[in-house]
């Protein structure tokens, strides 16, 4: 079976429902690509924050951003994912379009330093609550490095706990379903159709 790029794929679909004026979170900032992807999405009208733990990826993102941006509609926080809760403005809660994840560690830079599974699943528990009816969540998970299967296997499981009244969820893997196999989980939020008999 051909390798997918499931990059692509989570920018396709972010590309398909992320529009200007829109409010979106990198959640791992890495070197920058999903943050400089998601500022082209929602134009100088709309904002993308991004969290990193290294001050080394922020500044790199900074550095990328300042090349082919507006740095007005990017803030950039030195911090995890998992302090979204307080770092996001809370009149933005349950406006947020879009929220990226990309797990593992920092292509190029220390591999030693990786997200950890409890800040990724107290992240996780953040953004479903603060993203926007309609909006998805895309979290690249990578199962094969120290850390990383039991990361994924807690990632899943914690999707399966979502509501199926308020969340679907979809996998999709790089190659043929291996545990080893990176995947990339879409997390989609939509309106509880029973919220008036409740």
């Amino acid at each position: 079976m051909k390798r997918i790029s499931l990059v692509n794929v989570a920018h396709d679909l972010i590309r398909d429902i992320l529009r200007p004026g829109d409010i979106a979170i990198d959640a791992t900032v890495g070197n920058g690509h999903d943050t400089v992807f998601l500022a082209e999405q929602i134009g100088s009208s709309g904002h993308v924050y991004g969290f990193d733990i290294q001050q080394a990826a922020i500044d790199s993102t900074r550095e990328k951003f300042r090349q082919a941006h507006s740095p007005e509609c990017l803030t950039l926080i030195h911090a995890s994912h998992a302090d979204m809760d307080e770092k996001i403005p809370e009149q933005l809660h349950g406006k947020i379009r879009v929220i990226m994840f990309n797990l593992g560690y920092r292509p190029g830079g220390d591999k030693s330093i990786i997200t950890l599974t409890d800040s990724t699943l107290t992240a996780l528990t953040v953004a479903v609550r603060i993203l926007a009816v309609n909006g998805i969540i895309t979290l690249l998970a990578y199962p094969g490095h120290q850390g990383g299967d039991l990361e994924t296997d807690q990632v899943k499981n914690w999707c399966e706990q979502l509501d199926t009244k308020q969340f679907a969820v979809s996998t999709i893997y790089s190659t043929e379903h291996k545990d080893t196999a990176p995947r990339l989980f879409v997390i989609c939020k939509w309106q509880d159709l029973d919220w008036k008999t409740g």
